[in-house]
C-alpha cells in the first residue's frame, strides 16, 4: 500500500488550513467510494460561511479516512458552518452504515494495510508485539494543512500513544 498521501493535498491552500478528519469503521467498497468522493466534492464546492463561499477541499484516503480542508485566510468557518459539515457526515454515516465519530478506534499501518485497534486493547496489542514504537500511526487529532502533512501518520513513538502506555 502507498501511503504517499502528500501530493494530494491542495498546494494553494494555507499552511494554516483548518482540517478535520473522520475516520470510518470500516473500508468504503470502491463503488461507495466513487459515490462518496462525488457527494464530499459537491459539499466542499458548496460550503459556504455566513453566505460566503468557503475556500475548502475534501479527500478521500485509503478508502476510510474522509478529511475536509478549509483555507480560512479569505473566509473563516463559523459554528455554523462547522455544523454543516458534521450534518453532512452524519448523513455519510446513515447512508453507508458506517461510524465516523468514534475516537476509540485507532488505526495503524500493520503489515502492509491498515488495523485499526481499539483504545481498550491497546496495551495487550502492544504487549504481544503487534505494535512497536516504529508502528505507523494515523494521528486523526492533527488540526492544519502543515500537521496534515507533517505529522498525520507518524510512528507510534512520536505520538501520545507511549504516554498511555505507560500508564499501564
Amino acid at each position: 500500500m502507498n501511503l504517499d498521501y502528500q501530493k494530494l493535498l491542495p498546494q494553494d491552500f494555507s499552511k494554516s488550513s483548518r482540517v478535520w478528519i473522520y475516520q470510518s469503521s470500516r473500508l468504503f467498497s470502491i463503488q461507495e467510494a466513487l459515490d462518496l468522493e462525488s457527494r464530499l466534492e459537491q459539499f466542499t464546492q458548496n460550503w459556504q460561511s455566513h453566505g460566503s463561499p468557503v475556500q475548502a477541499t475534501s479527500l478521500l484516503l485509503f478508502g476510510r479516512f474522509i478529511i475536509f480542508i478549509a483555507d480560512e485566510s479569505q473566509v473563516l468557518v463559523s459554528g455554523c458552518s462547522t455544523d454543516a459539515s458534521v450534518r453532512e457526515i452524519k448523513e455519510i454515516e446513515k447512508t453507508y452504515g458506517v461510524g465516523l465519530f468514534d475516537r476509540t478506534q485507532l488505526a495503524f499501518y500493520v503489515r502492509e494495510k491498515i488495523e485499526v485497534i481499539p483504545l481498550a486493547q491497546l496495551h495487550y496489542a502492544w504487549e504481544k508485539g503487534f505494535l512497536s514504537n516504529d508502528t505507523l500511526y494515523f494521528n486523526n487529532m492533527v488540526s492544519t494543512l502543515e500537521d496534515l502533512k507533517m505529522n498525520w501518520i507518524i510512528p507510534i513513538e512520536k505520538s501520545w500513544l507511549p504516554q498511555r502506555l505507560a500508564q499501564h
